[in-house]
């Protein structure tokens, strides 16, 4: 899709977003207080690390490349099994999303974005219209 052929700095716009994100949440956590460094001190962000059980820091890039499950959502209806039974080539199931809605955009199950279809190189693709906050989206997963 269009979205592998980002620049890399448009990448490290997005990490940037997720380390504002990170630090709201760490402020929120500890009742307000203002972190060591970072986003909300004025002072240059640190790499995120953390120790891993032997002592060693591991960085964030270690997850950057870790596979996610991203997947369109055109719509949802709930049918009864004997409907599904009945099923057959040329059926129609009708869905709860109008002609021209957004589609819901998710990672691993978890709406990061909408947007609308497009083709491209005679393959179906998703423009963007609409992005889920960095601070949003980790609210939504943290409450999971």
């Amino acid at each position: 899709m269009a979205s592998e052929d980002k620049p890399d700095a448009a990448a490290d716009d997005g990490m940037a977003d997720w380390a504002e994100a990170l630090m709201e949440q760490k402020a929120g956590d500890s009742g307000g207080d203002t972190p060591a460094g970072g986003v909300l001190t004025g002072e240059a962000p640190r790499p995120f690390s953390s120790t891993g059980p032997d002592g060693s820091a591991q960085d964030i890039n270690m997850v950057l490349d870790i596979p996610v499950q991203l997947s369109v959502e055109l719509g949802r209806t709930k049918v009864p099994i004997k409907h599904i039974l009945q099923l057959g080539q040329g059926s129609v199931v009708e869905l709860d999303a109008l002609a021209g809605e957004p589609m819901d955009v998710l990672v691993n199950g978890y709406l990061i974005a909408q947007g609308e279809v497009v083709v491209v190189n005679d393959k179906f693709g998703i423009r963007l219209t609409d992005v889920v906050t960095p601070s949003e989206r980790l609210r939504r997963v943290s409450k999971n």
